[in-house]
């Protein structure tokens, strides 16, 4: 019997989750398919009583159901710190988990970057914002987060400041903070398709030494990338986060090690690269 998979949000046309995992199940030769479903928070809880009682596997959840799944889903330690969903398991009733942060931690540390001891920027207060920032703070690294309503960055240092060093600005501190900074993360939409032209910095703003990484994955290379190019530091492209997260997942609900150059290759054609 066919076991369906899926990911819940709104919007959803532009997911890509469908062909990564769809391409890992036909490599692994398992009768699974996975879809994407179009919910809006309201809905939410009346999905995920919907899609256990049908059967599903598991799911993932994106913008804008990651936090409101809290209230819905019996949590995990990390998932509960974090504050957000993006991952539910049917297997013992609901549960939640985030795979975010080591998404992000394994497309960096593949790129030979050591998170421990870094000094890193975070542009953003959202939930994956919210994942990588505890994921990092973790592993030894000291945190800035910068967001456009400051309060919301105060506030997510605050809670990261549980599990390591973290502090919060004003996104127009950016410039003030690259200077000391190792690492820089986009993880606002500045820069993703049809706006491609955004960017929360510039070459100008940037140093040689410092590694960006940018979450947003359409277009491939945005234009902080480029800037980054610019400037003589390291860039990193945003596709590997959503493979590592979605493998993540896939071992959470299969039990299986999942094909992840088969699933990087699918992202990548999805992307028309």
């Amino acid at each position: 019997m066919n076991t369906v998979y899926g990911v819940f949000g709104d919007p959803i046309a532009h997911s890509l989750s469908p062909n990564m995992h769809n391409a890992a199940f036909i490599e692994l030769d398992m009768d699974c398919t996975y879809h994407a479903f179009r919910v809006s928070p309201e809905n939410l809880k009346d999905a995920l009583l919907g899609a256990k009682a049908m059967g599903f596997g598991g799911v993932n959840l994106t913008v804008p159901l990651k936090q409101e799944a809290l209230s819905i889903v019996d949590a995990d330690p990390l998932a509960e710190n974090i504050g957000a969903i993006n991952t539910v398991d049917f297997k013992e009733g609901i549960t939640g988990h985030n795979t975010d942060g080591i998404g992000a931690k394994r497309a960096i540390e593949e790129k030979d970057v050591e998170i421990k001891g870094s000094n890193v920027l975070i542009v953003g207060a959202g939930g994956a914002a919210r994942a990588i920032a505890f994921q990092f703070a973790r592993d030894g690294a000291n945190i800035t987060i910068a967001n456009r309503t400051e309060q919301k960055a105060l506030d997510l240092s605050m809670d990261v400041s549980s599990v390591g060093i973290a502090t919060g600005c004003g996104i127009e501190s950016i410039k003030d903070v690259i200077d000391d900074c190792d690492i820089l993360i986009n993880c606002t939409t500045l820069g993703m398709k049809p706006k491609t032209e955004g960017t929360i910095a510039t070459a100008e703003d940037m140093h040689p030494d410092l590694i960006v990484f940018d979450i947003v994955y359409n277009p491939l290379e945005t234009r902080l990338l480029k800037e980054a190019k610019k400037a003589g530091a390291k860039a990193i492209t945003g596709e590997m986060m959503l493979v590592y997260q979605g493998a993540e997942a896939f071992r959470i609900w299969t039990g299986v090690e999942p094909p992840i150059e088969v699933m990087k290759q699918a992202v990548l054609e999805g992307l028309d690269i």
